[in-house]
């Protein structure tokens, strides 16, 4: 009967929700007891993060503590409970800064401990109807997506890895080493809706839904390329000041950087590509696309005189059409499969070449917005108006609006398919560089090649 109807939709969006989260635990196991060697669990290849094993105690203590504060469940351990709690994001210019997190501990507990734990709380966490209760309170989808988000961010961490520490995850060459020929596309002057409304899940600084005029644009209907970004490396781009924001610069020559974080050096001028997987050269891979820092790529930008879109332009290039309406994904409305719409929920282990997906373009005519990689937009992460902090996380968008986050769209390859909707925004100082993130170049409207 159609009385039913809510309660089998309720009943569903549980399924699709458990098996959501099962497919995170999936996931991360997979990263713990496959991607890593177990000597390189106590590793911290990143000194702006903790050691793996912290992420490994993190991501069930984040599930529980939220889970036991939403249905007042009582703490079976309440020491790791807290040392697990929250993990470290400082500031790049002087990590002394920071917000509340979890200290750590002078000696770590043993990973046999720590595993026990995870696996206590996965268990607890499906006691009865406690996964429904979840489920309706929105609780289960903030325990889903973080454990997600953590694990891309610790495939960050895995390619800064020696390589002997990593299983290797296989690097499939879609490519050949030709370069891919740059050309723009023109978008028209119009609306771009950001946001979200009320109505399904989203973190706190997805709303409220802010519309924004965009004036007209040219944009790169592709990422830059490996190649493209190697061609500004050796016009000099990291010995030129006059194309570096003051600030981009002075962290340029603080820390010597002279490529990109994602590549290695054999110190003899040849470089490899860093991830999950043995070292590549990138004399192979010219034309996947580049991942950079915000300063690296606003330098580029600036080299081929234009600059990164605006998060508005961003969206207005991606959702937008030509008759004023705007589309949920690039491609349309069709919901996001990984290896047909593009590079993400690991459709492959790796960035792949630019261009692998057409059929995902853009009404524009803009492809690769989603996958291989984040983009960055040269946007100060800051609240829409009518933001409201979730009394369950208060800190989680909050404590980064600072004027020194900025904000990313789309998604790597990493990126599972749940935070490919349109609202979903990742932010990262300018100058970390560690991130799976690519860029494009916007120019002025009618401006020539």
């Amino acid at each position: 009967s159609t009385s039913d109807i809510p309660a089998m939709l309720e009943r569903q969006a549980v399924e699709t929700m458990e098996a959501a989260l099962k497919r995170a635990w999936a996931l991360s196991d997979r990263l713990f007891e496959e991607s890593l060697t177990p000597d390189a669990l106590m590793a911290q290849p990143i000194d702006l993060r903790n050691p793996f094993l912290f992420y490994l105690g993190h991501l069930p203590a984040f599930a529980w503590n939220q889970a036991r504060n939403q249905l007042d469940l009582p703490q079976f351990n309440a020491y790791y409970d807290d040392l697990f709690e929250r993990g470290k994001d400082p500031d790049v210019e002087d990590p002394t800064k920071c917000h509340n997190h979890s200290e750590a501990p002078g000696e770590w507990p043993p990973v046999a401990k720590v595993r026990a734990y995870r696996d206590l709380v996965r268990k607890e966490l499906q006691v009865g109807d406690r996964l429904k209760d979840l489920e309706k309170s929105q609780v289960l989808h903030m325990i889903v997506e973080h454990e997600l988000m953590h694990v891309e961010t610790l495939y960050y961490m895995v390619a800064q890895l020696d390589t002997a520490s990593i299983n290797d995850l296989g690097f499939k060459m879609s490519s050949t080493c030709h370069r891919i020929q740059a050309r723009r596309v023109a978008v028209p002057a119009g609306r771009a809706t950001l946001g979200a409304e009320r109505d399904s899940f989203g973190w706190d600084n997805e709303f409220d839904v802010t519309k924004m005029e965009v004036e007209a644009f040219q944009i790169d209907a592709l990422p830059i390329t490996i190649g493209q970004f190697l061609d500004f490396k050796e016009d000099g781009g990291y010995a030129r000041a006059e194309l570096w924001r003051p600030e981009d610069w002075a962290w340029r020559e603080k820390h010597n950087v002279t490529f990109p974080m994602s590549w290695s050096t054999d110190g003899k001028g040849a470089f490899h590509l860093r991830g999950a997987h043995a070292p590549v050269r990138i004399e192979s891979v010219m034309d996947i696309p580049v991942f950079v820092s915000l300063a690296e790529a606003r330098a580029f930008a600036e080299w081929k005189n234009g600059r990164l879109p605006t998060e508005a332009e961003w969206h207005r290039a991606a959702f937008g059409r030509p008759d004023g309406t705007e589309s949920k994904y690039p491609w349309g409305d069709a919901t996001p499969v990984p290896g047909e719409h593009g590079n993400f929920g690991f459709a492959s282990n790796h960035p792949v070449a630019v261009g692998s997906y057409p059929a995902a373009s853009s009404a524009f005519g803009v492809q690769d917005l989603i996958g291989s990689g984040w983009e960055w937009c040269d946007s100060v992460f800051e609240p829409f108006q009518g933001f409201e902090a979730r009394s369950a996380y208060p800190g989680y968008s909050a404590d980064f609006f600072d004027g020194k986050h900025f904000v990313l769209k789309g998604g790597s390859w990493a990126t599972d398919k749940v935070m490919i909707r349109r609202s979903f925004r990742n932010w990262y100082q300018a100058h970390y560089p560690y991130v799976f993130s690519k860029f494009r170049v916007v120019y002025p409207h009618g401006a020539e090649p």
